[in-house]
C-alpha cells in the first residue's frame, strides 16, 4: 500500500507482532498499545477513537471536595464497605431528581466504577438461583462486559438488537427467556456503540418479560442524561433519564462518574440496587453464605472480597457532584454536550467521504449526537477497515467486538483536538482517493 501517512511496512510488521489471527477481534486495549506504538515509531499523529475515554476536565465541585477530605485526614481510614452516609443519601436524591424513581440511601452502594459494580452483579445474579447461570446481552455493548463473564465462569448469550427494536423485542427476549437459565440481562442506554437509546416502550417490554420470568435487569447508565435531544439536565422536572425501573422492581442501576462528571481516574460510581431486590432472600444465597438478602451479600460477601471498600475520598468528590447537580447549582449535562458538537463534526467529514452512519436511525428518530458514532465503508468488513485506517492514522476498534452484527467501526469522540477536524478530512480524503467506490 502507497502513499499512507503512517509507513506500511512498520505498521505491518508491529501488527503481525500481536499474532492476531483477525485484527478486528483485537480487544480495545490491544489497539490502543498498537496506534500508540505506532505514533511513537513512525512520528505520526494519530486520531484516536478507539478507546472511550473521557476528553474534559474534571468536575471542580468533585475535585475539590476530594482535596478538603484528604485534608481532613480520610485517607488514613477504611471506608464504611456500605459506602460513607453522604454518597448514599445524595445517589438516592440524584436518581430521584432526574430518575424520578425512588431508590432507598440503603440500597445506593459505591463501588470502583461501573466495571466493579457490573463484574459483582454478574457474580451475585448467577448465584440466586439453581440452573440461571447465564448472563444475556442486548447487543451491541461494551465489550469488556462479556470478558467479565468469562473470568468469572459464566455463560452468556446475546443478539444484536438492531433487528428487534419496537415490538419485536419482546418476541426476541421470549425466546431467551423461555429456557430458564437467564440470570440476568443487560444492555446500556444510551447505548455503547451504537448511541440509539431504548423508548419508554422498549424498556416497558423488557420491563414485563424479564418480570414474568423473575429475571433481574442490570442498567448500565454510563452516558447517564446524555441523550442531547431532550432536555434531561434540570432536575425534579420532566423529562427524565429513561430507565427500566419505572417498569420493574427487580432491576440494578450501574451509574458511573467516569464520564457525566469526568472523573474516570478516580474509579468512582453507584451501584443502585432496587429496594425490592435489595431486600429479597434467595435460598441458594442462603446456601451458599448461610444468610442474608441479595444487597447484603452484594455488599458484605462480593464487594468486601473484590476490594474491601471504594476509596475514602472520591466518595465525597462524587457525593458533592451529585448534591451539586441535584440542587441545580451544576448542569452536568452541559458540560459534556461537547461530545455531541464533536461526534457532529466528525461525521460529516466521515459522510463527506464515502462513509455512512451504521445504527443511524433510533427507530424512526435520526441517532442523536453523543460520545460515540458507527461508521462503515462500501466493499469492506469491518475487519478490512479497521486495518485500513491505521494506515491512514486513525484508530477504532470493529463493531463485532461488541456483538453487532453489521460490518463497520465503533469511533469515539472524546479525544479528537481541535486542529485533528482538518488533519482527519485531509487524511479520509486520501483514503477516498485510494479506495475508490464504484456504484
Amino acid at each position: 500500500m502507497r502513499n499512507t501517512p503512517v509507513d506500511y511496512k512498520v505498521a505491518k510488521e508491529i501488527i503481525n507482532t500481536y499474532g492476531l489471527s483477525d485484527f478486528g477481534k483485537a480487544t480495545i486495549r490491544e489497539v490502543v498499545a498498537i496506534s500508540s506504538q505506532l505514533e511513537q515509531q513512525t512520528g505520526t499523529e494519530f486520531i484516536h477513537m478507539e478507546m472511550g475515554v473521557p476528553g474534559l476536565k474534571p468536575v471542580r465541585i468533585g475535585v475539590d471536595a476530594e482535596i478538603d477530605a484528604l485534608r481532613n485526614g480520610v485517607a488514613a481510614i477504611y471506608p464504611n464497605i456500605n459506602g460513607i452516609p453522604e454518597l448514599k443519601n445524595e445517589a438516592s436524591r440524584f436518581i430521584k431528581a432526574f430518575v424520578d424513581v425512588d431508590i432507598a440511601a440503603e440500597c445506593c452502594v459505591p463501588v470502583t466504577g461501573s466495571m466493579q459494580g457490573t463484574y459483582a452483579s454478574f457474580l451475585v445474579c448467577g448465584q440466586c438461583v439453581a440452573g440461571k447461570d447465564t448472563i444475556l446481552f442486548i447487543d451491541p455493548g461494551f465489550p469488556v462486559q462479556k470478558q467479565q463473564a468469562t473470568v468469572m465462569g459464566y455463560k452468556y448469550e446475546s443478539f444484536d438488537v438492531y433487528e428487534y427494536r419496537g415490538e419485536k423485542l419482546r418476541f426476541v427476549l421470549e425466546k431467551y427467556l423461555a429456557k430458564g437459565n437467564i440470570a440476568a440481562v443487560i444492555y446500556s442506554n444510551p447505548n455503547n456503540p451504537a448511541w440509539f437509546c431504548l423508548t419508554d416502550k422498549e424498556l416497558k417490554i423488557i420491563g414485563d418479560v424479564t418480570s414474568s420470568y423473575d429475571t433481574i435487569v442490570i442498567e448500565d447508565l454510563a452516558y447517564f442524561a446524555m441523550d442531547f435531544r431532550k432536555d434531561l439536565a434540570k432536575p425534579f422536572r420532566y423529562p427524565y433519564q429513561s430507565s427500566i425501573a419505572h417498569y420493574m422492581d427487580h432491576a440494578i442501576l450501574q451509574i458511573s462518574g467516569s464520564k457525566i462528571f469526568s472523573y474516570a481516574g478516580q474509579r468512582i460510581g453507584i451501584t443502585a440496587i432496587s429496594n425490592s431486590l435489595y431486600n429479597r432472600s434467595y435460598p441458594e444465597l442462603t446456601r451458599r453464605y448461610g444468610g442474608g438478602t441479595f444487597g447484603s451479600v452484594y455488599i458484605h460477601r462480593v464487594l468486601y472480597a473484590l476490594s474491601s471498600g471504594t476509596s475514602h475520598s472520591a466518595q465525597h468528590a462524587l457525593a458533592a457532584m451529585f448534591r451539586a447537580a441535584s440542587d441545580g447549582k451544576l448542569d452536568f449535562v452541559a458540560e459534556v454536550r461537547e461530545y455531541g458538537n464533536r461526534a457532529k463534526r466528525m461525521k460529516k467529514i466521515f459522510t463527506r467521504y464515502g462513509f455512512r452512519i451504521v445504527y443511524d436511525m433510533d427507530l424512526d428518530e435520526e441517532i442523536a449526537d453523543g460520545f460515540y458514532f458507527t461508521i462503515a465503508y462500501p466493499g469492506m468488513t469491518g475487519s478490512e477497515l479497521m486495518e485500513a485506517l491505521i494506515y491512514y492514522g486513525i484508530s477504532a476498534i470493529s463493531l463485532s467486538t461488541t456483538g453487532s452484527n453489521q460490518e463497520g467501526l465503533r469511533a469515539c469522540c472524546s479525544f479528537i483536538k481541535e486542529h485533528q477536524y482538518a488533519l482527519l478530512e485531509e487524511r479520509l480524503k486520501l483514503f477516498k482517493e485510494n479506495h475508490p467506490v464504484y456504484i
